[in-house]
């Protein structure tokens, strides 16, 4: 019995490589096998400028942002609620006061109210924005999709404040601007602006009105900010720019808002005026009686990641220069089926001539006296 000791030999590198060459999906075709021609260039120019237009205003939507909106039950009632006043009344401020009562008949200390006497009449740069400022909160109420490009601003900080005065008022400070804040406790309850200012008392509060005139009674205001939550810059509430004038002395005018808690502390109001010339019943002011909705929105901003807008971007050029080839290739079987059929073009049939016993020039005639 004999034993071949030969080793048998390994693949060599140039094996190897063969086999990676036959893994090869995108096989190259010499460039003598190639035709070119003027619909594939056309088409090929048309696709290239399809590709980077819409590559183009694809980039545009990777920088876009959206709103993104979560819901889930508010389980934070420990925790106090503020709330941002900037309104004007035209009274004097030595005439009015302002404080909040909550369900539980609490009186919340209003020492973070400022009570400053302005001029109710706004001066033109101030009318011009508050003019402004109405018109957004019109088509706000129209256009509910605008509220993302508001939130948008919030992310960045806009400001929506009433812009200070520019010129100095001649006329006389016949009006009260209460600005500021307060902290109440998470249940409804109610802000208030009336005659005389608050003292507390055993079953609740009461007003000193009874030494001011019916005469100076005029609750005409206008609000220029009211929020709740922490104030941010940028964002428009729905009762900004909100300006009642009364016709009577003894008017009240009723607000009921409906407070969703969220990142951003949004509501929703409705309103009611009350004329005690016409014989409604009630208390002159202004009253803004709210309540908290159980229910919390999370409002956050959305950003493309960078592999979606690559996978996108390939799927642009990818379908276009597909589709365009396909569309190239089908429209050319047309035009070559239609051709064929009706003789034209390349398929149209060629000219016979004789010239000297010869078919255009180049084929022999047959004849009886051909030899066979």
């Amino acid at each position: 019995v004999t034993i071949d000791n030969r080793e048998i030999p390994e693949p060599s590198q140039t094996d190897s490589l063969n086999f990676v060459k036959e893994l090869d999906a995108f096989p190259k075709v010499p460039e003598s096998y190639v035709e070119t021609t003027a619909s594939g260039g056309t088409v090929s120019v048309l696709a290239f400028t399809a590709m980077a237009l819409l590559a183009f205003f694809e980039f545009f939507v990777y920088r876009d942002t959206w709103m993104k909106y979560e819901y889930e039950v508010d389980k934070d009632f420990t925790s106090k609620l503020r709330i941002n006043i900037d309104i004007t009344v035209a009274m004097r401020c030595q005439f009015v006061g302002a404080d909040v009562l909550d369900l539980a008949e609490t009186m919340v200390a209003s020492d973070g109210l400022q009570y400053e006497p302005v001029v109710f009449e706004l001066s033109p740069q101030q009318r011009l924005w508050h003019r402004t400022l109405l018109l957004i909160q019109n088509r706000l109420r129209e256009e509910h999709s605008l509220q993302d490009v508001l939130f948008k601003n919030v992310m960045k900080g806009a400001p929506t404040a009433l812009p200070p005065r520019e010129d100095d008022p001649t006329q006389p400070l016949n009006a009260c601007r209460i600005h500021g804040y307060l902290y109440v406790n998470k249940v409804a309850g109610n802000f208030h602006i009336t005659v005389g200012k608050a003292i507390p008392h055993p079953r609740g509060h009461a007003h000193l009105a009874a030494l001011v005139s019916h005469e100076t009674y005029n609750f005409s205001h206008r609000i220029d900010h009211l929020s709740f939550g922490e104030e941010i810059p940028g964002i428009l509430n729905p009762l900004d720019g909100t300006e009642k004038v009364s016709a009577d002395h003894n008017q009240m005018f009723q607000y009921f808002i409906t407070i969703v808690p969220t990142k951003l502390q949004t509501y929703k109001v409705s309103e009611r005026v009350i004329n005690h010339a016409a014989g409604s019943h009630g208390v002159s002011g202004i009253f803004m009686k709210y309540d908290i909705s159980s229910l919390m929105v999370k409002v956050t901003e959305q950003h493309m990641p960078l592999w979606q807008f690559l996978v996108r971007l390939c799927g642009i050029i990818g379908g276009i220069f597909s589709t365009t080839g396909m569309l190239h290739s089908l429209v050319g079987f047309c035009i070559d089926v239609i051709c064929c059929r009706f003789k034209l073009g390349v398929y149209k049939p060629k000219s016979m001539s004789v010239f000297d016993g010869h078919v255009n020039s180049l084929t022999p005639l047959l004849s009886e006296n051909a030899e066979h």
